[in-house]
């Protein structure tokens, strides 16, 4: 593969950090660590640092800052702390490439930091285009920077169209397994528990996205993500249950035609390609028979029940601060759902009240995203007090 690309990974200890580590693994001769960030994470932050040998780690929460620092103290790697370090160790000029896997807003500000120095992203942190997909798209053009996207859905349409970048895309379908609750009526899910709720059939993520996937938010919050990657309208992004997660996502052109990819689910391979491209790289990741999968079938997602989907349509189609709004409230609601302080169901109660209460801002700022989004987080905690 040429020379090796010097790698930064924000949220190194999570779902998708932890799985591009095994792909760096299996590829020393095409990757070479350079950052490693975690926010809470101590003790596995400095077990990916004696292993990986970056040369610089962040803690973003600096109370572990001396439990790192002192660890690390015998090998040749820098110790920051804090939400500016995560900032500002993007933009060093060693960095070839940045592979922002953080959960939720959290990374908008090093994803723009790195964008504005000119780095290559690979984006796992779909909320970043779920908040400011207009800013970040812009920023990105004006500096010349690719953004290769890592979400299995969102490669798979990089995939299918690799090759046909001249030819007009007239849609564009994005697959759902539908989660552990597919199938189920609204009375079913109101005593729905977290531990049924983290259960996901095909996939192993973090908890904030196995709960996304659960309320099809997960799906909301893909097709705005999609509708900035891609250049497209919000009715050009369609949504299909598709239960056995074989395929990706489809592209169907100007002529009619389709491309699919498929595929097992399994990140590793989405994550690999964002961080090899123009080029494949050999891999052992296990491959796909036909005969395990005899059929494969597909439905219209049920937007009455999972309201969350048809929730980021609105924003979506609304435009303007209403998508910061939506992930803000998101991330508030399953946080609470989390601690058994939010039912499954009040997810997108909560979601959909803060969309109607929050000031509409048409052409928002950097300033507006983030005064929107503590407006929100702020509303949300109040409605959830109020439980």
């Amino acid at each position: 593969m040429g020379n090796k690309k010097n790698i930064a990974i924000l949220g190194s200890t999570g779902s998708i950090g932890t799985q591009a580590l095994e792909v760096i693994s299996a590829h020393p001769d095409a990757f070479e660590v350079e950052v490693l960030t975690a926010q809470n994470n101590a003790a596995l932050l400095i077990e990916q640092a004696r292993k990986f040998k970056p040369n610089v780690v962040v803690i973003a929460n600096d109370e572990h800052y001396l439990q790192v620092k002192e660890a690390l103290a015998n090998e040749d790697i820098k110790v920051y702390a804090g939400e500016k370090a995560l900032a500002d160790v993007v933009q060093m000029d060693t960095i070839d490439l940045v592979l922002t896997a953080l959960v939720g807003y959290s990374g908008l500000r090093p994803t723009i930091k790195a964008i504005e120095a000119g780095k290559t992203i690979a984006l796992a942190n779909k909320e970043t285009l779920v908040v400011a997909g207009d800013l970040i798209t812009r920023l990105a053009r004006e500096k010349g920077v690719n953004i290769y996207p890592v979400d299995s859905e969102h490669s798979a349409i990089f995939q299918c169209i690799v090759g046909e970048f001249h030819n007009k895309i007239e849609k564009i379908i994005l697959t759902a397994s539908g989660g552990p609750f597919r199938g189920k009526r609204k009375e079913e899910l109101i005593q729905v528990t977290k531990a049924q709720a983290l259960k996901h059939p095909n996939w192993t993520m973090g908890a904030k996205v196995t709960i996304d996937s659960a309320t099809l938010m997960n799906k909301g919050l893909e097709v705005i993500e999609a509708k900035w990657l891609f250049g497209l309208k919000t009715e050009q992004v369609e949504v299909v249950v598709h239960p056995q997660s074989i395929i990706h996502s489809l592209v169907q052109f100007e002529d009619g035609s389709l491309k699919a990819q498929l595929g097992l689910p399994d990140m590793k391979l989405p994550i690999q390609f964002a961080m090899s491209f123009p080029e494949r790289l050999k891999s052992d990741f296990p491959r796909f028979d036909f005969m395990n999968y005899p059929s494969l079938t597909f439905e219209k997602p049920d937007t009455e029940t999972f309201r969350n989907l048809a929730l980021a349509f609105e924003a979506l189609g609304k435009g303007g601060n209403m998508p910061c709004v939506l992930n803000a409230a998101n991330e508030v609601a399953v946080a609470g759902f989390l601690k058994d302080s939010v039912g499954f169901l009040e997810i997108s109660d909560i979601v959909e009240r803060c969309l109607m209460k929050i000031d509409y801002v048409l052409n928002p700022s950097y300033e507006d995203y983030v005064n929107t989004d503590k407006e929100t987080r702020a509303r949300a905690q109040e409605m959830i007090k109020s439980i």
